[in-house]
């Protein structure tokens, strides 16, 4: 994967602030996310974790505006993000998530067009700028060489890249990512890893899922532990991760190690209790 273009670092962002207070929220009757205060730290990496069922999609998609709070407010800028119209919030945030599902034909390059929509209206039509940010998605993301492939015939770890793209492309100050690496293998998960640090040190503030504790460790600057719906620890992964977080977490006992390269934790020795 090529290293983000000048241009990409050129459209840097003005500092966003994302914060939930007393948020709670869930399907039907079952309460998912309970009573819950939360500030993003700017221009950081922040990765929420935690185990199955635990709420960590759903605080994403109500920091996101995909889903209603029950109680409580997310707050954009300091204003509540459901009084905000979709096309000021599309320019602030962008949202990869974990089913995200494009109709049949879509070419890779015209999915990453869409990126460019919030910034469109009757007075700005599609630009050279727009196609330049186009293309610098395309190399950021390594599909270059698949820019006209349409979506369907790619698997699962490419169309995963071509939404990442799309989300570039938008050049929002705040991303927003559910399991970006869920269908990759282990090199292009280090490699979208590598990425988001990437845009993190072109301003980006980035909030992300992660399944892999050990991953979340060494790519994110912040971490939000989550439990049955409440956040139990956060902080840097050197302040927080302990044996004792990981069993309240996972139920498991481990030993915990310090990655060569990172100097973060590492789980191994996992056992069950």
């Amino acid at each position: 994967m090529t290293h983000l273009s000048s241009l990409l670092a050129d459209a840097r962002p003005t500092d966003v602030s994302l914060e939930a207070r007393e948020l709670s929220m869930g399907y039907a009757q079952s309460l998912i996310i309970d009573t819950l205060n939360l500030t993003i730290p700017s221009g950081q990496v922040s990765a929420i974790v935690g185990p199955n069922g635990c709420g960590k999609s759903t605080l994403l998609a109500g920091l996101a505006r995909l889903h209603k709070p029950s109680a409580g407010s997310v707050l954009l800028d300091g204003k509540a993000i459901g009084s905000l119209p979709s096309r000021e919030v599309a320019r602030r945030l962008a949202l990869l998530p974990q089913d995200a599902s494009a109709p049949d034909g879509l070419t890779v390059s015209e999915l990453i067009r869409f990126g460019r929509q919030p910034h469109q209206s009757l007075l700005r039509q599609w630009s050279e700028e727009d196609q330049a940010i186009v293309d610098a998605a395309l190399a950021a993301a390594d599909l270059v060489e698949l820019a006209d492939r349409p979506l369907e015939s790619m698997s699962g770890g490419q169309r995963q890249r071509a939404w990442l793209a799309m989300a570039i492309a938008q050049t929002t100050p705040l991303l927003l990512l559910d399991e970006p690496t869920s269908a990759l293998d282990l090199g292009h998960q280090i490699e979208v890893f590598e990425l988001i640090r990437e845009l993190a040190a072109a301003g980006k503030t980035i909030v992300m899922v992660v399944h892999d504790l050990s991953s979340a460790c060494r790519y994110a600057d912040h971490l939000i532990a989550m439990h049955q719906g409440r956040i139990v620890a956060s902080g840097s992964p050197n302040d927080i991760v302990t044996p004792q977080l990981v069993e309240r977490l996972y139920g498991v006992r481990c030993t915990l190690l310090s990655d060569p390269l990172s100097g973060t934790p590492v789980i191994a020795g996992v056992s069950r209790l």
